[in-house]
């Protein structure tokens, strides 16, 4: 089933160059973006299995990336390559994302309209198959105001989704953590509650240091 690591023509033929290189060091991609402006930005974010990434793994997949981009020459463009971890509240990208993050708040766009509107935001729900492909289950606001309502959307009308920063996502990433044996489990008394405000800001978790400029 396709996914959404990549999503246009480039960034499907960066991901063929870029996949095989992270599969190499043990991680996988999460997303790749070719973004535009006046000076173009490749955007990797990768992640071990085990869903975690860490400083040393994007300073490696950054530099043995590069080694593949500058034989391979795919950009014509000068651009910048950024690699990192997909943060807490990560981009969902592949079927089992959904699955996987059940329960949890996340920010689904649609490619086009449904029932004249294009963004979702609620608890996902997981994924059930559907007559015509998979679909993502996920509970938000009724229509008016009155409660709660199940939707599901077709996996290949996803433009885009995202976890929302919330505590119970920190609670879970901070645990995650403490099971593998990352982090001191004093930590778990250090989550606060967030303001609206601080939901909506991204966690691009850590990356490989400063971006690298090529030419």
């Amino acid at each position: 089933m396709p996914d959404l690591v990549a999503r246009t023509a480039i960034d499907r033929r960066l991901a063929d160059l870029a996949a095989p290189v992270a599969e190499g060091l043990g991680l996988e991609l999460v997303r790749l973006r070719l973004m535009g402006g006046q000076r173009k930005t490749l955007q990797v974010m990768a992640q071990r299995p085990d869903g975690t990434m860490e400083v040393e793994d994007c300073a490696r997949l950054s530099t043995a990336l590069s080694a593949v981009l500058d034989v391979e020459d795919p950009i014509a463009e000068a651009y910048t390559l950024e690699v990192s971890s997909p943060g807490i509240d990560r981009p969902l990208t592949r079927p089992a994302d959904f699955a996987r993050w059940a329960g949890f708040e996340a920010k689904i766009e649609t490619e086009a309209p449904i029932d004249g509107r294009r963004r979702f935001r609620g608890t996902l729900g997981g994924l059930e198959p559907g007559p015509e492909g998979d679909e993502v289950l996920i509970e938000i606001d009724a229509p008016g105001g009155e409660g709660r309502v199940t939707i599901g959307l077709r996996f290949d009308w996803i433009a885009e989704a995202k976890l929302v920063l919330t505590d119970d996502l920190i609670r879970e990433s901070l645990r995650a953590a403490r099971d593998g044996g990352r982090i001191d489990p004093s930590r778990f008394d250090a989550v606060e509650t967030l303001s609206d405000d601080e939901e909506d800001e991204p966690d691009p978790g850590p990356s490989g240091g400063l971006p690298e400029e090529k030419q």
